[in-house]
């Protein structure tokens, strides 16, 4: 077998607070291949956007990774230093954030970003920098990219100044793009043209993609496979096609029950009860016990993650057959 692009190995990242140690990645595991698109999913407060900027190094203080491993390309990532970092990041693989904002400086054109953002990494001229930043806007669907390049991020719409964030992880031909709900804030009919728009794109350039949501139907119709993450673990994981059209974890079964569909038109949506569990006081053993219709006395062990199929692994002592 091919070495993957990336490989997560029981990674833990946690946050020391006076309250307590808040487990916001605990002991995940996930492979990620070349040109694949890879969802991950879950409630807020799973651990989705926590494991991206894990994978990045960009978690701050109370947070550290204290114990694990993230391979790229075969190469520990942990063990970078501030310097190795710096040149990782957009070069090798780019975060999108949710709020494009994070990624453009309001009072800076975006020329001057994008063209920054180029020269930070490799030693071309300003006019080279320039050429790769409009033919990046002209990736992403922006009108009139030689003109729209000299404007400020104010000048934009939402859903444009998200296209210009994305455009701007793309200027380095990065081989992984991570992208922490980037849509979750624009309307339908741009979201479904930024994810249209790439898909094209991996298709294109081979690259690699990791899509944080908690929209099942955006990972239906982007990802090739899905981790379902809760509490800061995955607990489960495959094809996606497999897991949203018969999921094995309760947990999953209850996500993809309360998502509106044609065939029951007027009848409730399903509703999973409780609430997502404190991480800093997560009950003993399956953290969705307190929540699950199949709760048995056994759950107060930890489960471990199952293979139940090639690609197909889950979290549970009672799976849905």
């Amino acid at each position: 077998m091919s070495t993957p692009l990336l490989e997560i190995k029981d990674l833990n990242t946690h946050f020391f607070t006076r309250a307590g140690v808040a487990k916001a990645v605990n002991g995940i595991s996930l492979t990620v291949d070349k040109g694949e698109v890879v969802g991950i999913v879950g409630e807020s407060g799973s651990g989705k956007s926590v494991t991206g900027f894990s994978i990045m190094g960009l978690v701050d203080p109370p947070g550290r990774t204290v114990s694990g491993s993230i391979l790229f390309k075969g190469r520990e990532l942990l063990d970078q230093s501030p310097r190795e970092w710096q040149k990782f990041r957009g070069s090798e693989v780019a975060m999108i954030f949710q709020d494009p904002m994070m990624t453009l400086n309001p009072v800076l054109r975006i020329d001057t970003q994008m063209i920054e953002a180029v020269r930070a990494h490799e030693n071309v001229s300003r006019d080279e920098a320039r050429r790769r930043a409009v033919e990046a806007l002209g990736m992403v669907g922006i009108p009139s990219p030689e003109e729209r390049i000299k404007a400020y991020p104010h000048q934009f719409s939402g859903g444009m100044r998200q296209r210009v964030a994305i455009a701007t992880g793309l200027l380095n031909r990065p081989d992984l793009i991570i992208a922490d709900e980037p849509t979750t804030a624009l309307d339908v009919t741009i979201q479904s043209q930024i994810l249209a728009e790439m898909q094209q794109l991996c298709r294109k350039t081979g690259m690699a993609l990791i899509w944080i949501t908690h929209d099942l139907t955006v990972i239906a119709g982007l990802a090739h496979k899905v981790a379902v993450m809760y509490a800061g673990r995955i607990i489960e994981e495959g094809k996606v096609t497999e897991v949203l059209d018969a999921p094995l974890h309760p947990y999953t079964e209850g996500l993809v029950g309360s998502v509106p569909s044609r065939n029951h038109r007027g009848e409730p949506l399903y509703q999973i009860p409780g609430m997502t569990p404190s991480l800093i006081n997560l009950p003993e053993g399956c953290a969705f016990r307190m929540r699950c219709p199949k709760a048995t006395e056994v759950c107060l062990q930890e489960p471990e993650m199952t293979d139940i199929a090639e690609g197909r692994r889950v979290r549970c002592f009672h799976p849905n057959k």
